[in-house]
């Protein structure tokens, strides 16, 4: 038999969630709004927007900036893009001195797209 494990002490280590933390991602609308009618298909993306990010980064809050939100709506309310490279920024916001908690909250900002399609577009101009 195997001896019986003892009950040692713990390591006490830092959270890596209060960090912050700047990541970017592609995220595909498309298939998160799939099926979805056109008249709710603008407004559920952004809330898929949100929604992925909060779960990325695994914050509570997140906040959309608003050249984010004109990319979603600048085909208007049916015809949103099909992927939308998004910047996020896990930040922790801190509570006046005689508060003790702090507040995870995610700014999510717009990424030119042509950083991903460089290539595809120099060979298109290149014809």
């Amino acid at each position: 038999m195997a001896p019986a494990k003892k009950g040692g002490e713990k390591k006490k280590g830092r959270s890596a969630i209060n960090e912050v933390v700047t990541r970017e991602y592609t995220i595909n609308i498309h298939k998160r709004i799939h099926g979805v009618g056109f008249k709710k298909r603008a407004p559920r993306a952004v809330k898929e927007i949100r929604k992925f990010a909060m779960k990325e980064m695994g914050t509570p809050d997140g906040r959309i900036d608003t050249r984010l939100h004109k990319a979603v709506w600048a085909k208007g309310i049916r015809n949103v893009p099909y992927r939308i490279r998004v910047w996020l920024s896990r930040n922790v916001m801190r509570m006046k001195v005689h508060q003790i908690c702090s507040i995870l909250w995610l700014p999510m900002y717009l990424l030119p797209l042509s950083k991903i399609y460089r290539q595809s577009m120099w060979m298109r101009t290149n014809r």
